[in-house]
């Protein structure tokens, strides 16, 4: 299975990707995390992104098409993938059209993650995540055992930059102006599944697997 993860910051795509990683036995590949990873290490490429990051924009196309494309030759990738954060624009999403034109494979699904604006805001605006190992927290709903101490491996955590309420805002703009659109252009290639992404999110997965499920058996014939 080859398909993407789509919705608004915070919507729960990373959640519905590690169940649908762990049902499919796929990667999950974020692009978040690569960029972080990038960033951590100081690389150019890291580098460049950590300054639009901060800011709430997008990572220039040039940029996450280059670490994309270098992320699909590894060999886990080889026989499925499941991509959180890409494409998010339209000139992404006819770069990766030619990147797997060129390992001669199709895209299976595009999975849209739908949650109001208003829960949006509240989940960001209250999350934090371990300095160290990236593990996520919630200040309301998902509380470390010790205030400001990550469980796993007791790491500081941290407040993002862009999970300020008014860069949070920013984000929600610029994924409304420039990602949405790709909804229409994978629509059109009937490749659209949507889910809710809100409450539980193994919920929201039976309501999807039976479609995804076709996909798949389809895919092995």
């Amino acid at each position: 299975m080859r398909m993407l993860i789509m919705g608004a910051p915070g919507s729960g795509k990373g959640t519905m990707a590690s169940v649908i990683k762990d049902v499919y036995h796929i990667p999950h590949i974020s692009t978040g995390d690569m960029f972080r990873e990038a960033m951590k290490k100081k690389s150019p490429l890291g580098q460049i992104a950590k300054q639009y990051i901060d800011q709430g924009e997008l990572v220039p196309d040039e940029v996450t098409i280059e670490l994309v494309e270098e992320r699909l030759q590894k060999e886990d990738a080889q026989h499925g993938f499941i991509f959180d954060g890409f494409p998010r624009t339209l000139n992404q999403a006819h770069a990766f059209d030619r990147i797997l034109s060129k390992m001669n494979v199709k895209l299976d699904a595009v999975i849209d993650m739908r949650i109001d604006r208003d829960v949006l805001i509240k989940r960001l605006s209250g999350r934090r995540v371990c300095s160290r190992c990236g593990a996520v927290y919630h200040i309301l709903s998902l509380k470390p055992t010790q205030d400001g101490v990550c469980d796993v491996c007791g790491g500081t955590l941290i407040h993002r930059k862009d999970d300020t309420e008014e860069t949070i805002h920013h984000r929600l703009t610029v994924y409304e102006e420039k990602t949405l659109p790709l909804l229409a252009y994978y629509e059109a290639k009937g490749l659209v599944v949507r889910a809710k992404g809100y409450g539980d999110v193994q919920l929201a997965f039976r309501d999807i697997e039976p479609i995804l499920g076709g996909m798949n058996d389809f895919n092995k014939k």
